[in-house]
This record gives C-alpha cells, sequence and structure tokens, in this order.
C-alpha cells in the first residue's frame, strides 16, 4: 500500500530535501507584532533575515504549535487520495505539536477506516528531526513497509545526537525550552554554552567553554567521539543566521573524519525565536545522545 512520509517545519529540512524526499509539512507559526506568519509555506522561499534581526534586537516573538487545521491541511489530501500516513513529529519534549496531531490521527482513523496512520513522536527537534526524516525516506525508497520504517525511527531515534551551543540563553530561558539548574554561567563575559537533546526530548546544558573558538571545537569533536561510522553518514549542521562558521565545522568534520556529505540550513524562525541568533548545532548518529 501506497504511503507518505509528513513532518512538520521544526524538522528544518531544505527545499532541496523536501522534493528529494517526497515528504509533507505541517507548518508551525509564529507571531510579530501580532500578524500571525506560517514557518514553512509550500513552495515558496522566505527571507529570514529580518527576523533574525528583530531577534538581534530582542524584539519579542512568539510561536505556537501545529494546530488541527494545520494538520488537516496537510494530513487530510493524503488520506482522500488513498495514501497511508507516516507523521514524523517534532519532540514532545519541546511541543505540543506531537501530541495534538495524535489526536487529530484519532479522528482520521475513524473518518478514513481502510488507512494506516501512525504518528512518531521523534524526541528530537531541528535537523536531528529532519535526519529521522531522511532515514525513513531512503528505507521507504528501499521498499520498507510503513511499519517497518516507523519502527526504524522508534528504535534509533535516540541515536541520533543533537549537540550544538548558542550564544545567548536569553532566547531559551524566555521560551522555557532549557531544562537543568545551570544557565546561569550563560551571562558570564566570554563563556558560552553547550547544550545537547537528551532522551527525554528536552534540552540541557552540558558544560561550557570559554570563546566562540571553543565552542566550535566542541562540536567538531562531538562527532569523533560519539559518531558511529561517520564517513558514510551524511551530517547536518544547522545555524541562526551565521553560515561562515556553520561551513567552518562542516569543513573540518570532512577534512578530520573523512564525512563525505555535509548539509546546511538556517533555523526557521519558530526554533530561532526560541535559541537566538548565533545558534550552531550538529547533527549524527552516534552511540548514544
Amino acid at each position: 500500500m501506497s504511503y507518505k512520509i509528513i513532518t512538520d517545519s521544526a524538522a528544518n529540512l531544505t527545499d532541496e530535501q523536501i522534493k528529494e524526499y517526497d515528504v509533507e509539512i505541517i507548518s508551525l507559526k509564529y507571531n510579530i507584532d501580532g500578524k500571525e506568519y506560517d514557518s514553512y509555506i509550500k513552495g515558496e522561499k522566505t527571507d529570514y533575515a529580518p527576523v533574525y534581526k528583530m531577534l538581534r534586537e530582542k524584539a519579542m516573538i512568539t510561536t505556537s504549535l501545529a494546530n488541527r487545521d494545520a494538520c488537516d491541511k496537510v494530513i487530510k489530501p493524503v488520506l482522500e487520495n488513498g495514501e497511508d500516513v507516516l507523521v514524523l513529529a517534532f519532540s514532545s519534549g519541546l511541543s505540543g505539536t506531537c501530541q495534538n496531531i495524535m489526536l487529530a490521527a484519532e479522528d482520521y482513523r475513524e473518518m478514513f477506516p481502510d488507512r494506516k496512520i501512525i504518528v512518531v513522536d521523534t524526541l528530537c527537534a531541528s535537523m536531528g528531526q529532519g535526519m529521522a526524516v531522511h532515514y525513513a525516506a531512503k528505507l521507504k525508497k528501499e521498499g520498507r513497509t510503513i511499519e517497518e520504517v516507523a519502527e526504524w525511527v522508534e528504535s534509533n531515534k535516540l541515536s541520533i545526537c543533537h549537540i550544538f551551543t548558542i550564544d545567548d540563553l536569553f532566547f531559551l530561558k524566555r521560551g522555557g525550552r532549557l531544562s537543568g539548574t545551570s544557565a546561569l554561567f550563560g551571562t558570564l563575559l566570554g563563556i558560552k554554552p553547550l547544550l545537547h537533546t537528551a532522551d527525554d526530548g528536552k534540552l540541557y546544558v552540558t558544560g561550557k567553554a570559554r570563546g566562540r573558538s571553543a565552542t566550535l571545537e566542541h562540536l567538531i569533536a562531538s562527532v569523533g567521539e560519539k559518531g558511529i561510522d561517520v564517513v558514510d553518514q551524511d551530517i547536518f549542521i544547522v545555524h541562526g543566521d551565521c553560515e561562515d562558521e556553520a561551513k567552518i565545522i562542516g569543513q573540518e568534520v570532512k577534512k578530520r573524519y573523512g564525512v563525505k556529505n555535509v548539509v546546511y540550513n538556517i533555523l526557521d524562525p519558530v526554533i530561532a525565536a526560541h535559541a537566538g541568533p548565533g545558534t550552531l548545532a550538529i547533527f549524527f548518529l552516534g552511540k548514544e545522545r
């Protein structure tokens, strides 16, 4: 039976990936000065520069999870077309998006009793979630069933490492997205926080580095320390409007570990509103998170 892989815009997939993987995207939203915007609009390329300018000025940009209308817009047409659906959703540890999709799925199963509808809480965020989609799409292309692909993601999602640094803890603290008690050192001069997404899908500070170059080195070194067969992996790097530094990390990962392919993207406004400009993150399959 034919099926479609669906994810949400928090996956931060590039336009090229969305096309290559043949996936549909449920859009989260962000709000600026009372006006609401979709984080992703199919077929449109958005200039994020104005959003990042406002973020640097500490503007209040609020975000909202994917609601029922957003789910209906993307999922129902697929079901009406006679296809089954596998949704790989944004971590429940960071957003209610997955819960909303699961609630919608209950209704869809009654409306389309002949269709299979599977929702996986990836416990991943940004291009870590995108990486779950990446491998799911590969397996689908190889002819795996919807159940087999869902099971692979469930079994391997906690092997998707999310190692990142942010330039200013203000954004994570303001949005309530930071767990743990070690956030205070981020205000110290020259000290940058090192974070990861843990097995519960939440964000935790794991350490600190003095200066930006040390934080870049931490991201680079994490691939060698935690990665599994990184030579044959596609490594994903996402940035908060600091592409040059992202490229430095990617080039060094290739040089140091023999990685063949690195995919880069900018954080969309929904994720950026909580992580802030200057965020850098690297994603890969590892021994553990």
